[in-house]
């Protein structure tokens, strides 16, 4: 049977960043708030709202969050051997099933009524076979099929911000090269051009509905400078950003 060790639920500050440490036991942290990344063992993830990283004993792991996060965690030990090969960040289902158990767990805890050790060893379980079913479904993806959606749900989350592909490479845990690849042959375009489509439609939107100065929409876009933006903005939608403005107007 399985075996209930801790469950916390915990809110950190924005931008916190816990250093790498590892438990004796299966940790299973759920986020219910904010995103941000983790790394568990020699692979990064990405994690975001209703989903959870499952992390083996002794695998070394950190998080570092963006947004003021709320976190549910809880230690067990688990003799099930599918759950021993899983380690990653994954999906909960439609139903948030994993932290619908989980807060269940949570407030048996905090009451301790009588039982409500064997009880939380009974619910761990439950969750334990939840995540056998939906492996042996196939509608549990492991985290090598998952990580490029990560990156690109980060992407999406922080394209005005200066990201370097060699960052977006480390979450994915592919070479730079391979990252690339896969990226393009996934979604259609290179992470850089990906990239550079987003702020140029961003910069767009600033265009036709506010009164913002082209520096200000440069920068709030995340280009470099006015002068990449102007060029950029050419060469790709065949106007300058005022004649752009100006056009989008009379029309």
């Amino acid at each position: 049977m399985d075996r209930v060790l801790y469950i916390v639920n915990a809110e950190h500050e924005a931008n916190t960043y816990i250093p790498p440490h590892q438990h004796e036991c299966f940790e299973l942290v759920y986020y219910i708030h904010g995103h941000g990344t983790t790394s568990i063992g020699p692979r990064s993830f990405h994690f975001r709202p209703f989903t959870f990283a499952l992390i083996p004993p002794n695998f070394k792991h950190d998080e570092n969050h963006q947004p003021s996060p709320e976190v549910l965690f809880v230690g067990f030990h688990c003799g099930n051997p599918i759950i021993n090969t899983l380690s990653g960040v994954y999906d909960d289902d439609k139903e948030h099933t994993v932290l619908q158990t989980l807060l269940r767990m949570n407030e048996e805890f905090k009451r301790k009524r009588d039982g409500f050790a064997e009880l939380l060893n009974l619910q761990m379980s439950e969750i334990t076979v939840y995540l056998q079913r939906l492996l042996a479904a196939s509608d549990f993806h492991s985290p090598a099929e998952d990580q490029m959606q990560y990156v690109l749900n980060y992407m999406n989350e922080h394209y005005r911000h200066k990201l370097s592909i060699t960052s977006l490479a480390e979450m994915s845990g592919y070479s730079y090269d391979r990252f690339r690849h896969l990226f393009k042959e996934r979604f259609g375009h290179s992470p850089h051009r990906y990239l550079l489509l987003k702020r140029l439609d961003y910069a767009k939107s600033l265009l036709l509905h506010t009164q913002m100065h082209i520096s200000g929409v440069s920068a709030a876009a995340g280009f470099v400078n006015d002068a990449q933006f102007c060029n950029m903005f050419k060469r790709e939608i065949g106007l300058s950003p005022r004649t752009f403005r100006i056009r989008s107007k009379v029309n």
